[in-house]
């Protein structure tokens, strides 16, 4: 059994999207389940873009405030003490949209989901593309590319 305060539990230097991102399964010692604590500020959102996980099923518990995710079958508000669950190869992506503090529990399984696709905007082809994320080790940088022309759309360190 492990036991934590999600307030004992510090942010780590990233470029979150997110104001307060708080990794939980390192603290609890999860084998097979990612747990993150969130909190965002308005205009901030879970991830970086509109994805999915071919690999992991998403769960998020909203605790406070009402975000709104974007998904295929249209936007979804979401409100304290409701839950909305992603099957792996849904792309969504959830925003505070509203003037409130979102607090929220992100569940995915399994943990360390490898297999992401972003869905954005390229400049090149000038539409959304399906685009893969890759992590180059040094330095450790995200770089994202675009499926259909190869055209680098974004870098993020980490």
């Amino acid at each position: 059994m492990n036991k934590v305060s999600i307030e004992d539990i510090d942010t780590p230097p990233s470029n979150s999207p997110a104001d307060v991102l708080r990794p939980l399964s390192q603290a609890l010692n999860t084998t097979d389940l990612a747990i993150n604590y969130f909190e965002l500020a308005p205009g901030e959102s879970f991830g970086y873009d509109y994805h999915r996980h071919h690999d992991q099923e998403e769960v998020f518990y909203i605790q406070a405030g009402r975000p709104t995710f974007e998904t295929e079958a249209g936007d979804v508000d979401v409100g304290a003490g409701e839950v909305i669950r992603f099957a792996p190869g849904e792309f969504q992506l959830g925003t505070n949209q509203t003037d409130d503090r979102v607090k929220a529990l992100a569940l995915g399984a399994p943990r360390g989901s490898k297999e992401i696709e972003y869905l954005r905007n390229c400049t090149q082809c000038s539409e959304r593309t399906i685009q893969a994320p890759e992590i180059t080790e040094s330095p450790k940088v995200l770089v994202i590319q675009c499926s259909d022309c190869g055209t680098e759309t974004d870098r993020i360190s980490l």
